[in-house]
């Protein structure tokens, strides 16, 4: 059955690339709604659906757009709904970007495991994989192929070469116990020199050491990781956030290999695409 949560919550924080305060109030929405934010600080409330039709192109997050209005890194948000088996939610948020927190999505799970999970009297209608699709080239790529079982099942290679996060593995079943234990708490990571240049860019200007894993050639710079395998992890956290795209829970088995937010997006709109002249024909 299609899930809710029992009660409203909220969220409070700062964007990381506009240094905005932003307060986010996740709300119970009746089935058949989906996953939608909503931007109260525009003239009129603007409802922005989570499709792939609604993403727009932006660097190193997921963005989604409608009616000339953004919601900016939305990614982390979405992953915590999908990871709890969430399918309708209304996301109200006051500011153009989603709060940075620690990068991770554990802030989200907590409030969403705070307000409870509460099951509404329709179906769920998965989108099930049913012939291998894949997206990118030899160096990076993702693939959706049949499930191994009623659910999302991800492989991913991260390779970084020589230096601190170096080649990193994970596999994993996708289901509520495992995202709370295993992927919740992975946090966005950049290097010193990225970093560097998000401050001469303007952006990212308030954000510290804590509130992301930020890796000279040594390792994290003022600050431990929860895992070895910290990295690998929360790049299949955005992997779980970006598929929420499709507009209804994936069932496959996801294998990928130094992919991104805009591969993981090209996976969905192609999966969307293929699911579509599936049920035409």
């Amino acid at each position: 059955m299609q899930q809710t949560i029992r009660r409203a919550v909220s969220v409070a924080g700062t964007g990381y690339w506009t240094g905005r305060p932003v307060r986010v109030e996740f709300l119970p929405a009746p089935a058949g709604t989906g996953l939608t934010f909503v931007r109260v600080d525009a003239a009129s409330p603007v409802r922005i659906p989570v499709t792939v039709a609604h993403r727009v192109d932006a660097t190193a997050r997921t963005n989604l757009a409608a009616a000339g209005v953004q919601v900016q890194m939305v990614e982390h948000a979405l992953s915590a709904l999908s990871g709890l088996g969430i399918d309708c939610c209304v996301i109200r948020i006051d500011a153009e970007e989603m709060p940075g927190l620690d990068g991770s999505s554990r802030a989200f799970v907590d409030a969403l495991d705070e307000a409870g999970i509460e099951r509404l009297g329709a179906p769920v209608e998965p989108l099930v994989v049913a012939e291998t699709c894949r997206v990118g080239d030899e160096m990076s790529w993702v693939e959706a192929s049949p499930p191994r079982f009623a659910g999302l099942s991800v492989e991913y290679e991260l390779d970084y070469g020589a230096g601190p996060i170096g080649r990193q593995t994970l596999a994993i079943r996708v289901g509520p116990d495992s995202y709370r234990t295993e992927l919740a708490a992975a946090r966005t990571f950049i290097s010193l020199e990225e970093a560097g240049r998000l401050r001469s860019a303007g952006l990212a200007l308030g954000v510290t050491f804590d509130e992301l894993l930020v890796f000279d050639d040594r390792g994290p710079v003022g600050n431990t990781l929860r895992w070895p395998d910290e990295c690998v992890r929360h790049k299949v956290l955005d992997l779980v956030g970006d598929l929420t795209l499709v507009g209804r829970p994936v069932h496959a088995h996801v294998r990928a290999c130094r992919s991104g937010h805009r591969l993981n997006a090209a996976l969905a709109s192609r999966l969307v695409a293929t699911s579509g002249r599936r049920a035409s024909a």
